[in-house]
């Protein structure tokens, strides 16, 4: 049995969104080990195998096996020795209390094995997984009423045994850590929401021509340029939802119609109607600058560098200022192209070192490079927002 490393934040990264902490103390608990028996070195001990603390799974693969053991399948024959092999692998794991698993070509071949004991019959491809016979029978029904099956006392057993244990309280031990090393965090504090924007369109504004309904779903075009009062024979059919992609399907959450090809997505039609479209929503008043509360951030770090990234797009290079004014401060003042202006001061979680940090202001984000002066980690970038027990991580997203 092999050992891997902790992997830091990779793998609550990936999975499940748990804290450090808490992967920390299941991690062991909750894995899954599966050892594939497909040489005749791994046959002749696989009863050693099977004995083996923590191996959940011993797992045939019949072509890989009959090569090695000289035994190959051609044209879907299979040696009586390849069988014997086989069967002794699946009679081993149950007789060790172990799972037992086997590649098939079918889903009649899966049903095969199945009947035969196998717990983890494999099939090719989605096709053949669809194209096992069913195992049971009864009357048609528009609803999903069929009972669960009762475990059995020796399932309940396992279950028991498998039951991944509470973790402990240890966060604020890591949190006394975390003080020790880095500067307490002050609380966050609450930023008005931006006011909502117009469901529709201003009725003093006119509508220039060539304009596009921006109601999801409706792809509407101002033919030319009108007023309010001559609009009133308009009719909009839009999705009020958001659009939902999900192991293939899409569709929209506002109904229930899902297709597979991204072109029949696009022609899904809208679930609900309004007079009139919405071609400029509040519309620019002249001269007047949009002040912008905050912006999405996120952020990684090595041990000694924080590399954060601030979205917002079309910044105008020429007067955007961006300083340090202190170790621990950034201060910002980014107008856009489009009337926009973010203007604020950043408090930062840890002290860095303003000689040599450095910005760089693109197209969509300004991403910063932050030399770190005492090399801790740090679980957020802004001093106000609120932490994690988290002492090392990859990067937490928020809000600027």
């Amino acid at each position: 049995m092999g050992r891997r490393g902790f992997g830091s934040p990779f793998a609550m990264e990936k999975f499940g969104g748990i804290s450090q902490t808490d992967y920390l103390q299941q991690a062991n608990d909750s894995l899954l080990t599966i050892v594939q028996i497909e040489t005749e070195e791994a046959l002749k001990n696989v009863e050693e195998i099977a004995k083996v603390p923590g191996v959940d799974v011993l797992f045939c693969g019949p072509f890989d096996l009959g090569n090695n053991l000289g035994r190959p399948i051609l044209d879907g024959n299979v040696h009586e020795d390849l069988k014997k092999a086989i069967a002794k692998i699946q009679h081993v794991a149950r007789d060790n209390n172990k799972k037992s698993g086997i590649y098939a070509t079918s889903g009649s071949q899966a049903k095969q094995f199945a009947e035969r004991g196998f717990q983890m019959p494999r099939v090719l491809t989605f096709d053949e997984f669809l194209s096992i016979p069913p195992c049971t029978t009864g009357k048609h029904s528009t609803i999903d009423d069929t009972p669960a099956p009762e475990p059995s006392a020796q399932q309940a057993e396992s279950d028991d045994a498998l039951t991944v244990p509470k973790p402990i309280a240890v966060d604020e031990a890591l949190d006394n850590i975390a003080t020790a090393r880095l500067p307490q965090a002050t609380p966050k504090t609450d930023v008005p929401a931006p006011p909502p924007e117009s469901e529709s369109d201003d009725p003093s504004l006119s509508i220039p021509a060539n304009k596009t309904c921006r109601r999801r779903g409706c792809s509407a075009v101002s033919t030319q340029e009108t007023s309010g009062s001559l609009r009133d024979d308009e009719e909009c059919v839009f999705h009020p939802g958001q659009a939902l992609f999900h192991e293939g399907s899409k569709g929209w959450t506002c109904c229930k119609r899902r297709v597979l090809e991204f072109d029949e997505f696009m022609k899904i039609e809208g679930c609900k109607r309004k007079k009139r479209h919405m071609f400029i929503g509040s519309g620019k008043k002249d001269g007047t600058e949009e002040s912008l509360q905050d912006v999405r951030h996120d952020f990684y770090q090595t041990p000694t560098t924080v590399i954060a990234s601030l979205y917002l797009k079309k910044v105008d290079k020429e007067r955007a200022s961006i300083t340090f004014p202190s170790p621990s401060e950034v201060s910002l003042d980014l107008p856009t192209t489009d009337n926009k202006r973010y203007k604020t001061q950043i408090s930062l979680f840890g002290r860095i070192d303003t000689t040599k940090s450095t910005y760089k202001i693109m197209g969509t984000k300004i991403e910063f490079n932050l030399i770190k002066l005492d090399g801790a980690s740090w679980p957020t970038l802004r001093s106000d927002e609120q932490r994690t027990s988290e002492i090392i991580q990859v990067g937490q997203a928020g809000r600027a």
